[in-house]
């Protein structure tokens, strides 16, 4: 966006321009409702409430945005149809929006995205064009469509409708939740945090509203850092909704302003917290949605003494979205146990004797292991012409403390187990 233009929308009414956003998107948005969570409340020393923006409408919160966008455009300009490019949740929401405005839309979209995603788009009614391997070239891809066929172009994240209409999420926060003192939101374009930010800022500045990010898409926290937009040189995470190469220009130029910290997780962290949703809140979370719930554990040093010169902090932690492709989900979930102690995989010599198997066997009911697999195989022992076999075994376990005793448990019994993970 140039800087003419980001200056001309900095200078907006924009307690006016998020209050339209609210009256257009009342009767088509889902006002999800917020959702007390005991176990991150337990875990944090915080009183933590979800805003599932997961269940909402097209399964995240694109749709506010996109909605509220499209929904204001002119009549001559739906007629010439919408362009717009998506990792996936935003192409959801303009599909929708433009189905529901009566317009043809054309979605650009990277050659990674999981076909979940890609399907869920085109039963829109929108035609999906696969192109570049990361957003940043579908987006450039989609403006050019967008120059060479007259459609109109809908940002996803770097633009003034789109990031009033993600201000709504803050102001049903706002209204549900009076007593918040901390809002947590995924930083990737920037459209969700610029918007949340700036109806916060707007109606109750005293609530600070914190971004979160992965590891591996690193542009906001250096275009922060250098007060400026730098472009990540690479990105590598998980959570492809956030995984954005350059922040938009307006939403950097709000969230430079008003943004008060930004949190760094890990893709343990996240994958950890897809896990611990399904477990404890029967939520199903994709990895960009579980970025800002990851930032809950980083929180405790950074916030102490804001929470002790204000009382008990009140965290919202924005759940952003929930499509996730279920080989993606089941991979997930494997890694947040393994993550989380909750499966363990070891490898033991045992002699080629019988009655070893039964042992070890008996050994890990006693600890009360409960055994997934075994690979009971003599080609793997250290030695071929040694009178042993290697057993490799994988149990679900109880976590950290459960592993630990299982395998002191079996080196008291003489074996040496080797833990694989």
């Amino acid at each position: 966006m140039h800087s003419d233009d980001v200056k001309r929308y900095l200078s907006r009414d924009h307690a006016a321009d998020l209050q339209a956003a609210v009256r257009r998107l009342d009767g088509t948005v889902r006002h999800t409702e917020v959702i007390p969570s005991t176990v991150l409340s337990t875990q944090t020393g915080y009183t933590v409430i979800l805003k599932p923006e997961n269940l909402q409408l097209t399964g995240s919160f694109k749709i506010r945005g996109a909605y509220n966008k499209i929904a204001s455009l002119p009549q001559d300009s739906l007629d010439r149809g919408i362009v717009t490019a998506s990792a996936g949740n935003h192409a959801q929401g303009v599909a929708y929006a433009a189905r529901e405005r009566g317009a043809q839309a054309t979605i650009v979209m990277p050659q990674i995205t999981p076909p979940l995603k890609v399907d869920a788009t085109r039963a829109y009614g929108a035609q999906v064009v696969l192109h570049g391997d990361v957003f940043d070239e579908s987006a450039a891809y989609a403006a050019e469509l967008s120059e060479r066929q007259g459609m109109i172009y809908v940002p996803p994240f770097d633009d003034y409708d789109v990031i009033c209409g993600q201000g709504t999420i803050a102001m049903e926060i706002l209204e549900d939740v009076p007593d918040v003192t901390d809002i947590i939101v995924p930083l990737g374009g920037g459209g969700l945090g610029a918007g949340v930010a700036l109806a916060v800022k707007t109606f109750k500045p005293q609530v600070r509203v914190i971004g979160a990010i992965p590891e591996g898409s690193p542009a906001y926290k250096d275009s922060l850092e250098a007060g400026r937009v730098v472009p990540a040189g690479q990105v590598v995470t998980s959570a492809e909704g956030v995984a954005v190469k350059r922040p938009g220009d307006l939403p950097f130029a709000l969230l430079n302003e008003l943004l008060d910290d930004v949190v760094t997780v890990s893709e343990r962290d996240i994958n950890e917290m897809i896990v611990l949703m399904l477990e404890k809140h029967k939520l199903v979370v994709e990895a960009a949605g579980a970025v800002p719930l990851a930032a809950l554990e980083h929180l405790n040093l950074r916030s102490r003494a804001f929470a002790s010169a204000h009382g008990t902090h009140v965290i919202v932690p924005v759940v952003s979205g929930g499509n996730i492709d279920t080989v993606t989900i089941g991979a997930v979930i494997q890694k947040g146990m393994i993550a989380r102690g909750r499966i363990m995989n070891f490898e033991v010599e045992l002699p080629d004797v019988p009655g070893q198997l039964v042992k070890v066997a008996m050994l890990l009911a006693q600890e009360r292991a409960n055994v997934i697999a075994l690979d009971h195989d003599q080609f793997k022992a250290s030695g071929h012409y040694t009178n042993a076999v290697s057993l490799g075994v994988t149990v679900e376990t109880n976590g950290p403390d459960h592993i630990d005793r299982i395998l002191r448990t079996l080196e008291d019994n003489g074996f040496q187990p080797k833990r694989i993970y």
